[in-house]
């Protein structure tokens, strides 16, 4: 059995990096899997994308030359749109391959149009990063229009313009004439699916990302806190930014509520945000803070997560959540709302703390509750329990594997 992975890139981002890790996994299992990209920043040699510097601006001309485009519509939905207009070879060159399978994941930024995805003649399997599939431009979605159809009479008022994601939705209509077998990696992403106009009736299962766990493992935390010059004894509370202080959906701004009400809780514990570099003007947000910068490699990360004892991710809003399944696995209990794949990943007060969307003082308890158990280490061992069980490559190739050869 040949599959071949498409995404936007191989290890930049969250939806590159689960793309890998699935590509990965099928590898460990014995598959024949390959992925092509637009960026590729891995060496990996089952990986293929543009090598030299033409072919890369060529990449970064078609995603810039829709902005003109985007600026036709005033929205105060501020994450990325992906109209998918111009046309590239990617499904010439599946129809071309000897692969079995195609499968897609995330490729907005102009990787393929509209058109070239709904040409693709081999069974397709399309793993879900985002909302952008069933919705019209948009990959994060505000409103009710994907349920809905998109109408001119349920245009967000706040919207002004030209009606970018309708022209997008009604296209997908018109070239996705034949099902594809969706992926959802949570059970809310896939319940989405499901209430979608576009999608109701195609097939859907649910598969969570996964992570190698035999990386991804606990390092002392004495240890790891020394290698990263952080104090060895105080409670550090960490919070992934990666830009979020400016997204919405990822909920800086119910992060620093959170912390207003836990300052009077809890005495001397500080936090670790990475990410992004020390700003020139930080936050107050009522403790010392750690700023740990951009953590671009495994390594790094793992020893963050190995070191801090609890993961705050205050997001409103996820297809999976990631940095909550990567700190799972090193041991590290997690904090967060009951939101989409964030309920799937963290077990309440088992693994960590689920707290009621978007109540910033339940947060707040949530994480002294989590703070009050890191003398016994409990919460960390059975989050850890929980990634061999549910997440490890192991699991979740042999899912896979199950849906390639239904189609088969």
């Amino acid at each position: 059995m040949k599959i071949i992975h498409l995404n936007n890139a191989d290890t930049t981002g969250g939806a590159a990096r689960a793309a890998y890790r699935i590509h990965h996994s099928l590898l460990n299992s014995g598959l024949h899997s390959r992925m092509w990209v637009n960026v590729e920043n891995s060496g990996d040699w089952t990986v293929s994308g543009p090598k030299d510097r033409w072919r890369k601006a060529f990449v970064q001309m078609r995603r810039h030359s829709v902005f003109p485009i985007l600026k036709t519509m005033q929205t105060q939905n501020s994450i990325l749109h992906s109209p998918a207009i111009l046309h590239s070879s990617w499904s010439k060159i599946i129809n071309q391959s000897d692969s079995d399978i195609a499968h897609l994941h995330w490729i907005g930024g102009e990787m393929a149009s509209i058109s070239d995805i709904g040409s693709i003649k081999k069974p397709v399997v399309w793993t879900l990063h985002d909302m952008w599939a069933f919705c019209g431009a948009e990959h994060v979605s505000w409103d009710e229009r994907w349920r809905e159809g998109y109408t001119r009479k349920n245009r967000p008022p706040s919207e002004r313009g030209f009606d970018i994601n309708r022209w997008t939705w009604n296209r997908k209509i018109k070239h996705w004439k034949h099902p594809f077998n969706i992926v959802a990696p949570s059970r809310w992403l896939a319940e989405c699916v499901q209430d979608s106009v576009i999608m109701r009736d195609w097939p859907v299962t649910v598969i969570p990302n996964c992570i190698d766990t035999q990386i991804w493992q606990p390092i002392e935390k004495i240890l790891a806190r020394k290698l990263l010059g952080l104090p060895t004894e105080t409670p550090l509370i960490a919070f992934g930014t990666y830009g979020a202080n400016s997204e919405y959906h990822k909920g800086f701004d119910l992060l620093v509520k959170a912390l207003k009400h836990l300052s009077g809780l809890t005495e001397g514990a500080e936090l670790v945000i990475f990410g992004q570099p020390e700003p020139k003007n930080p936050p107050k947000l009522g403790f010392p803070v750690n700023f740990m910068g951009h953590l671009y490699d495994d390594v790094s990360l793992r020893l963050l997560y190995s070191a801090v004892d609890i993961l705050v991710v205050p997001s409103r809003k996820e297809a999976f959540g990631q940095t909550a399944s990567e700190a799972q696995a090193c041991g590290t209990p997690v904090a967060a709302f009951k939101i989409g794949g964030l309920s799937d990943i963290v077990k309440h007060k088992h693994t960590g703390y689920l707290a009621k969307p978007f109540d910033t003082e339940d947060l707040a308890e949530g994480i002294e509750w989590i703070l009050s158990d890191r003398t016994s280490g409990r919460l960390g061992h059975t989050a850890r329990e929980r990634s061999l069980q549910k997440f490890s490559y192991e699991i979740v190739s042999a899912q896979y594997q199950t849906v390639y050869q239904n189609l088969l």
